[in-house]
């Protein structure tokens, strides 16, 4: 879980940039990654990266919402 930790700064980065892109995507018809990167193998590389990033955040996630875990601890 210490490695997992290590990235997720920069697994935030991504996250961020992506629902950015989203973002733009749903109010202005554009979606910036396609324009940048016009090839489709290299658009599908990054939108796995940016779905790899969001996955990373998962474990927190559940920690967070304490799934896993037993109950939770104040409702004991």
């Amino acid at each position: 879980m210490e490695t997992l930790r290590r990235f997720e700064p920069w697994a935030l980065l991504i996250v961020i940039l992506g629902a950015l892109n989203y973002g733009i995507a749903g109010l202005f018809d554009t979606n910036v990654l396609s324009e940048i990167f016009t090839g489709s193998t290299a658009l599908d590389v990054v939108y796995v990266i940016v779905g790899v990033a969001g996955l990373v955040f998962v474990p927190r996630l559940m920690d967070e919402l304490h799934i896993g875990r037993g109950p939770h601890p104040r409702r004991v």
